[in-house]
């Protein structure tokens, strides 16, 4: 890996020299636009809309666009009065629990090296951050932003982890969420029996990108001069009759899968008693609309930048 950033760490007194890593690499297939009959890249030019003529790229400069179509034309000069910290510091700002921290707001991941003398300190706030399960709040400025981001470790390194600031999450503000939707005691049951039969522990390996495969086999194909073969179409299934149905079959199948037998029956027989001693659920509003608090996150999801 190469180093994309240097700065240090400044926990109160002491500051970290540490280098920075992109933790995430897209493996995405990339392509270029061609020219379908000789296979020749297509460029672009950047071409004023007012005079039609080519701008070079040291003529151009950013525009802000007004609602009424007019532009806001900023110069370098602008952009270098703005308050943004140009000290390459990781400034920890407090320390919290790690699931007060909802996981939308993460962006990118960063592994954190120590530089030069730094590997002392570097060991000590990693092994002390550890020991507290909790994670720091830091502010950092990077590719000429600011952002808040947390800093956790992750097998031995320090991991930073970019976020979006709160105007940038949007409200689930959805119609369903006023309504008053009934969900039967014995529907409830069933799903959560589903839940429990497909548990387990989270093994990122067992998971591949089935299509970036496919497709990369096609690519291969064509390169060796190969016919394409496209893979079978799976058989339709048929539409179960109800919900609680497509539940029941769903609970068998999860079970067969990890070699459970036919126990199905019995655990939906067993789930519907049980279900009987449940509320049942009504339509809801969340949580955090009727008391005004929300939710901490339970675990951690990731996004990108």
């Amino acid at each position: 890996m190469r180093s994309i950033w240097k700065g240090a760490i400044s926990f109160g007194l002491v500051t970290i020299p540490v280098k920075l890593y992109s933790a995430t690499e897209q493996r995405d297939v990339s392509f270029h636009q061609v020219h379908r009959e000789d296979g020749g890249r297509i460029r672009y030019k950047r071409v004023c809309t007012v005079d039609g003529e080519e701008v070079p790229y040291a003529d151009i400069a950013k525009g802000f666009e007004l609602p009424g179509g007019e532009m806001v034309i900023l110069t370098d000069e602008d952009f270098a009065d703005l308050p943004l910290s140009t000290s390459r510091r990781i400034d920890v700002l407090q320390f919290v629990e790690e699931s007060e921290v909802d996981p939308i707001y993460f962006a990118k991941s960063y592994y954190l090296e120590p530089d030069a003398q730094g590997a002392k300190p570097y060991v000590l706030l990693r092994d002390a951050l550890e020991s507290s399960d909790q994670v720091a709040i830091v502010k950092v400025a990077l590719r000429q932003r600011e952002s808040l981001a947390t800093l956790r470790v992750r097998g031995g390194v320090f991991v930073l982890e970019t976020m979006l600031w709160p105007d940038e999450v949007r409200e689930p503000d959805f119609p369903f969420l006023d309504e008053d939707i009934e969900v039967r005691k014995q529907e409830l049951s069933m799903a959560s029996s589903l839940i429990e039969s497909m548990a387990g522990d989270f093994d990122p390996g067992e998971y591949k990108d089935a299509y970036r495969e496919a497709l990369q086999a096609v690519i291969d194909a064509k390169v060796e001069g190969r016919e394409v073969t496209r893979p079978s179409e799976e058989a339709e299934e048929e539409p179960a009759a109800d919900l609680l149905s497509a539940l029941r079959a769903s609970v068998e199948a999860a079970k067969k899968s990890r070699g459970g037998g036919g126990g199905g029956k019995a655990a939906a027989s067993s789930s519907d008693k049980e279900a009987q001693k449940k509320p049942a659920s009504r339509g809801r509003k969340t949580a955090a609309k009727s008391s005004g608090k929300k939710e901490p996150a339970k675990g951690r999801t990731r996004k990108s930048a």
